[in-house]
């Protein structure tokens, strides 16, 4: 483990065992190393091999970047062994479980950090307790949303003011209160977990979100991946009703040091040989698990709409079982139109392709900040989560991308959406003036994106202020 230097900051990062979690907290420790502090991750087995990985691609850190590994107490918690990430958690039940034993990893967590001391925790909102168990050593907690500012706000003010109980139905639309713009919303959309008479599979999650807003007031600050030219109006709102907690713009993360890039990937190959913007990528995250029904539609709707695609789908082939989530001849047809790429794919450089014309997509806040910094609009297809907040975001904040027509918020499946839905959306991303006016409005914020983080720019300064924060309280401590 590498040793601290005078007036460098340690600080421990604790991200919640999902990728859409990790990655960016893994982006945020090598940030810190990169501007000379010392960065240590702390995560389980099963992730230890993919940070290592992550980790070796970058030749430039000034320091390195230390892992230490804790377990997963799923005995404990009621789930069985094997499930490491929440993504493996094949039902919402499972899921529940999942989020259950996060709360079971304080004594690992306090033992850590009675033995290393560090200057800070930057620690996943999904870990309240970590506040008080970093408080009993005078250590600052930093919470990390991994969300937008304008999800956070949305979310907040969903929570405590509860309009969604003053309509008639799941589906009548009623307006957000005390934002800074008017934004509709209905029943149907609100994440399980901020209503709080919920009784669904997904209950403890709105104790857990309770006490998250309460511990928030207790934490040292927020840092947000994202950019305050993004979403201003909502990065200043949210520390004003958050009652004064500081928060700390530092995106995008993945933008600061993309490290090295030593294969390519076949659908890059294939992308090499298409026109600008003539590609649609398709892809839902590592989460969402879409039934055969709907993979159904989605195939039709992407043939209906004539264009070239790139589909990420999280289903092996099996050779001698017949796919019947794939219209019959389905891939002959599509041959050297489209691409379907099983399990993972390297969607930063497909985005960044200039083949790529628009992205459909989850709206999980990771995949739309590339999206945004990559200069590609969106088709907004939100399944759970924040999700749906995002979406609004992106459809009507920044105008930079077009809803598909999903209704309904649900763990895992998501609400179906039919093929014609899917067919006009991706018709309308790729195709016309309404196309051109978007693509032109997101590579303006890909432009403001790249030059926040420059020196100087508007992530930098707040990174730096960061820094300067801690190392007062570091000092005011051992005085």
């Amino acid at each position: 483990m590498a040793t601290k230097t005078q007036n460098q900051l340690h600080v421990f990062f604790f991200p919640f065992m999902a990728q859409g979690h990790l990655i960016p907290a893994i982006e945020m420790a090598k940030l810190f190393a990169l501007r000379g502090q010392r960065s240590t991750i702390i995560t389980t087995p099963y992730f230890t091999p993919f940070l290592t990985k992550s980790l070796e691609k970058n030749r430039n850190l000034h320091t390195p970047v230390d892992i230490l590994t804790i377990k997963i107490p799923s005995s404990e918690a009621g789930f069985p062994k094997g499930i490491e990430s929440l993504d493996m958690a094949p039902t919402p039940q499972v899921q529940g479980k999942f989020f259950e034993a996060s709360g079971l990893f304080e004594p690992q967590i306090d033992e850590l950090l009675e033995l290393y001391r560090p200057d800070c925790l930057v620690a996943d909102i999904f870990f309240p307790w970590a506040t008080d168990v970093a408080a009993k050593y005078g250590i600052p907690r930093l919470i990390f949303h991994g969300s937008s500012n304008f999800a956070m706000c949305c979310n907040l003010s969903v929570f405590r003011s509860k309009p969604y109980k003053h309509v008639s139905s799941e589906y009548e639309p009623f307006i957000i209160p005390n934002l800074p713009d008017k934004i509709e919303f209905t029943a149907s959309r609100v994440a399980d977990f901020i209503k709080e008479d919920s009784e669904t599979e997904t209950d403890h999650f709105t104790k857990m979100y309770k006490v998250m807003k309460e511990v928030e007031l207790r934490s040292y600050g927020i840092l947000v991946n994202s950019f305050y030219e993004l979403e201003p109006a909502y990065a200043d709102h949210y520390p004003k009703v958050i009652q004064g907690i500081k928060t700390w713009q530092i995106g995008p993360l993945f933008l600061y040091d993309k490290g090295l890039n030593l294969e390519e990937h076949e659908c890059l190959k294939w992308l090499h040989c298409k026109k600008p913007n003539s590609v649609v990528y398709v892809s839902f995250g590592s989460v969402a698990n879409f039934n055969d029904e709907q993979l159904m539609e989605i195939a039709t709707g992407l043939e209906a709409s004539g264009q070239q695609f790139i589909w990420v789908v999280r289903r092996e082939k099996k050779e001698g079982v017949s796919e019947e989530w794939l219209p019959e001849g389905f891939e002959e047809r599509m041959e050297g139109k489209g691409v379907i790429v099983r399990g993972w794919a390297p969607q930063i450089p497909i985005l960044e392709h200039e083949a790529i014309g628009g992205f459909l997509t989850h709206c999980g806040w990771n995949s739309t900040l590339e999206s945004i910094c990559a200069g590609v609009p969106m088709v907004t297809w939100p399944v759970s989560a924040e999700q749906f907040c995002n979406e609004k975001l992106v459809s009507e904040i920044l105008r930079v991308g077009i809803e598909v027509g999903a209704k309904k918020w649900k763990v895992l499946v998501g609400d179906f959406v039919k093929r014609d839905a899917i067919e006009r959306a991706v018709t309308r991303l790729m195709k016309g003036d309404e196309a051109e006016e978007m693509r032109s409005r997101v590579k303006e914020l890909a432009d403001k994106a790249r030059n926040a983080i420059l020196d100087g720019g508007s992530s930098v300064l707040d990174l730096d202020a960061l820094f300067h924060d801690l190392k007062n309280a570091s000092a005011t401590r051992k005085e």
